[in-house]
């Protein structure tokens, strides 16, 4: 079973190896995994995901909900930040999110804008934060361009920075789409070259393997291809999302592959807060379950 290297070989300066331990040895199960709770889907997505169950339109309901739910942070953005989480400041870690864009514009030239600042996140008391980049768009040099700056302010506050790592636009969808395992494994090895601390992938498909590099073309097991993924990763700890909201037994099988390959943890929103509060932390308590069998060494 592979590993996740300790804290201590990550080459993270003081300010990120402090917070990064508090975030995942003071909060959650305190042994070194991670759950995180994302709320950017309402600018990602329009209100349209809160349809399913009105009450997670309300941040202070999802705040709440991270607290409640034990987890080791809540991923919002600006506006949320600021309006609604001085409720809970302190209880649970604020992943900042610094960039977003909407649904509406096509992905072919995907580029997430930077709206918020690292200066930003440090005066709301965040623990970290939060950069979407796109993988594959012809806007890659812009998106490389602003990212470079939030890297920069990132290690020069001391915040560890949590790469969304995305695969889009119309070279990724000839190549098999952007949940490929061609692609989720070109995105994760992406954002590791380029200083993240922590990638956020989408769950690796093997079998999306149409007009994909010859290397990704043959049959991989679903445990192949997230192995392959954390390996890309390298010294860079590895979330995985729930992506859309689909069946409790689906997602928790998605959480053992990946802490077998030695993710850091999972990062599930609508999965979560798609159902009623009751339902929500019976399914978060399933989930650590999970996360309590793969400890850090």
């Amino acid at each position: 079973m592979p590993t996740r290297p300790p804290l201590r070989q990550l080459g993270l300066s003081t300010g990120k190896k402090a917070r990064l331990h508090r975030i995942l040895f003071r909060h959650g199960l305190g042994n070194g995994t991670a759950i995180f709770l994302p709320y950017d889907q309402g600018l990602e997505h329009g209100p349209r995901d809160f349809f399913v169950n009105p009450a997670a339109g309300d941040p202070a309901y999802i705040t709440k909900l991270a607290v409640k739910g034990g987890f080791n942070g809540i991923a919002l953005q600006i506006g949320l930040a600021e309006k609604f989480y001085w409720d809970y400041a302190g209880e649970v870690p604020l992943i900042l999110k610094l960039n977003g864009k909407t649904e509406i514009p096509s992905d072919a030239e995907a580029l997430s804008p930077v709206h918020a600042s690292v200066a930003d996140a440090v005066r709301l008391g965040a623990d970290a934060v939060g950069y979407t980049m796109y993988v594959g768009t012809p806007a890659q040099e812009q998106d490389f361009a602003q990212y470079h700056q939030v890297r920069e302010d990132a290690h020069h506050y001391g915040l560890p920075l949590i790469v969304w790592a995305y695969p889009r636009g119309s070279a990724i969808d000839s190549k098999g789409g952007k949940d490929s395992f061609y692609a989720v494994d070109y995105a994760a090895r992406t954002a590791s070259e380029l200083g993240a601390d922590i990638v956020k992938v989408n769950f690796p498909r093997p079998e999306l393997h149409t007009a994909v590099r010859q290397e990704y073309a043959r049959d991989f097991s679903t445990q192949e291809a997230i192995d392959a993924v954390v390996r890309s990763a390298n010294r860079t700890y590895v979330l995985v999302s729930g992506g859309e909201k689909s069946g409790d037994e689906a997602m928790l099988e998605k959480a053992r592959h990946a802490m077998e390959a030695g993710a850091v943890g999972l990062i599930f929103g609508r999965n979560i807060w798609q159902r009623s509060y009751d339902d929500s932390l019976a399914f978060v308590d399933r989930l650590k379950e999970v996360l309590a069998k793969y400890p850090a060494l």
